[in-house]
């Protein structure tokens, strides 16, 4: 399977430097046209500078490739609009959306701001849903659209002095789910992407043997995949140092408690079997859920209930 991207039109956030730059410069290399989307802010959010996303696009020309850059604030809906009307107005199209675009403002929960909180959840989720939204219509007109979330480890398992940038993170996954059920009957496949990288946000957290090891360079294959003609959908692959995992959200038999049964006591003296794996299984949606435990419910008490998979 030889991967390319000729004709079509990528729109990667936060393309400026890292992960984002090494995504737009492997879409590009593979005959994508680019929309370099970065407002040029520190790590923080402060501050903006075209300057980046310029050089980016000054890249991708030089290997012979198209590329154009736009500034918005992902956060804002209004100028994320702007970045998809003038990427229609050049290329007629928009086919995968790349949603990297972060910040971060690390601090433990008792001692962060709600103002840091929000912040941050505004440029990871709500930027994410703005550009994603801004580009759907097109892609639903279209019949086609790639769409990547970028996740996180600190969203999936939690790490100290992130809740702003943990709960942003996990709920990629969410948000992922739900258009991947919206998207399936006009050929949108959505699935998130958890690296771990050497960037200028985490530079200063990975002890400097290991960053060589985590260049962005070493996701990108990653990316390419996911975003590609014959992509999976809601997948969250994980990735960082050549190294690719997927993580998988599973959820145990459990059991039915009934009539005096049903107390927390017996909820507490029970946990081993509510947690015990044998028979663990995907949930395709939340409903999933739903009929599950009505199953067993009316199993338990010899009733026929018409409700399949």
């Amino acid at each position: 399977m030889n991967i390319r991207f000729d004709g079509r039109v990528a729109i990667v956030t936060g393309a400026g430097a890292g992960l984002g730059r090494a995504h737009a410069l492997g879409l590009a290399e593979r005959g994508a046209r680019v929309v370099i989307n970065d407002l040029g802010a520190s790590t923080d959010g402060t501050g903006a500078s075209s300057e980046a996303a310029q050089a980016v696009v000054e890249e991708i020309r030089a290997m012979g490739g198209e590329a154009i850059a736009h500034g918005a604030d992902v956060a804002d809906d209004a100028q994320v609009a702007d970045m998809v009307a003038k990427t229609m107005a050049e290329w007629g199209r928009v086919d995968i959306v790349v949603n990297n675009a972060g910040i971060l403002r690390d601090k433990s929960f008792a001692k962060m701001t709600m103002a840091d909180f929000r912040k941050v959840i505004d440029v990871h989720l709500i930027g994410s849903a703005n550009v994603t939204h801004a580009c759907w219509p097109i892609m639903r007109e279209q019949g086609y659209g790639r769409v990547v979330f970028t996740s996180s480890a600190s969203g999936l398992y939690g790490n100290f002095g992130q809740a702003n940038y943990g709960a942003a993170k996990a709920a990629m996954m969410g948000l992922m789910n739900v258009l991947h059920l919206e998207g399936a009957r006009d050929n949108i496949r959505v699935n998130c992407l958890a690296p771990t990288a050497a960037t200028r946000m985490t530079e200063a957290l990975i002890p400097e043997q290991a960053l060589a090891l985590l260049a962005p360079e070493t996701i990108t294959p990653g990316l390419l995949y996911l975003v590609s003609e014959d992509a999976p959908s809601r997948v969250i692959l994980c990735a960082g140092a050549g190294c690719f995992a997927q993580t998988r959200i599973y959820e145990t038999e459990g059991i039915l408690l009934e009539g005096g049964a049903n107390t927390p006591e017996e909820v507490a003296a029970h946990f081993a079997s509510v947690q015990d794996e044998a028979g663990k299984r995907e949930l395709v949606d939340a409903f999933s859920q739903t009929r599950k435990y009505a199953r067993k419910a009316a199993e338990a008490r010899g009733i026929d209930l018409p409700w399949g998979e």
